[in-house]
């Protein structure tokens, strides 16, 4: 599959800023079942861009900009080659053991509610890809769907006692309930594309993906309750959504600022 990603975010401020310094995890990577046929980042004023990597081994490119600065708008466009995979990761750089996805974090908290819920739905299980199979079915449909922002601050534990979740909330929980059973799990920012069932989302994915031994790293997406296929696209890891955050980054400068996304992803013929 061929898709083609446009990605814009505007940040718009209340007084112009002195300093801008932001990390962008923006860039996705080649693997064995997808390839970058093409990919830029443009910013719309006068910045310094460099590229690196951040702890996780996303690849991330470091913007600073000088002010005054009132406004920024950072848009990416690319085209990216998908195949079916089953949810496996193949060829993907790795370069931290899966043990440290055990770590919980103040967004991604060890809960017992969530422990419970894993632990019950995993019942009847024939092997630990099974289970969290059933987990990732099971929050798919706990959960009404919220397409909207997640809301700051809200970690796994509160969002798991809501009625609806964000995309980032369901990839937090289910997060949680994986490493209550004992698997390595992280946090995956990328792309879907969702056309083809009518319904637009204005900003970047987000799900998870747990160690199995014997597999490696399989994705789980509990907004559709299945594993990502042809019509996601990888960019980057974390323990979590904000260690995986595709913008991230400080300014130097009062006043409130103002923040528009969105993001549109076409399969192409």
């Amino acid at each position: 599959m061929r898709l083609s990603i446009d990605h814009r975010t505007v940040y718009r401020f209340a007084v112009p800023q002195a300093r801008l310094v932001q990390m962008l995890r923006l860039t996705p990577e080649n693997s064995h079942d997808q390839t970058i046929a093409s990919w830029r980042i443009d910013v719309d004023c006068d910045a310094r861009l460099r590229t690196g990597r951040d702890g996780f081994g996303n690849v991330v490119t470091m913007l600073y900009a000088e002010g005054p600065v009132d406004g920024i708008a950072i848009t990416v466009h690319g085209e990216v080659l998908t195949s079916h995979s089953d949810g496996v990761l193949h060829g993907v750089h790795e370069p931290l053991p899966p043990p440290l996805f055990l770590r919980s974090t103040e967004a991604t908290p060890a809960d017992p509610m969530i422990a419970e819920f894993a632990a019950d739905a995993a019942v009847g299980a024939l092997s630990p890809v099974g289970a969290l199979h059933r987990v990732n079915a099971a929050l798919h449909a706990q959960f009404s769907f919220d397409c909207g922002r997640p809301v700051p601050g809200r970690n796994a534990a509160a969002a798991f006692r809501e009625d609806c979740a964000t995309p980032r909330d369901m990839a937090q929980m289910f997060a949680v309930a994986a490493r209550s059973m004992g698997r390595p799990a992280r946090y995956v920012s990328g792309y879907l594309h969702t056309d083809r069932d009518g319904e637009h989302r204005p900003t970047p994915h987000g799900w998870a993906e747990a160690h199995v031994e014997g597999l490696g790293w399989v994705g789980f997406d509990p907004c559709s309750g299945l594993s990502p296929e042809e019509h996601y696209v990888r960019v980057a890891i974390g323990l979590d959504a904000a260690s995986a955050a595709p913008i991230a980054g400080s300014r130097l400068g009062d006043g409130a600022e103002e923040l528009d996304v969105d993001v549109v992803v076409v399969q192409e013929d």
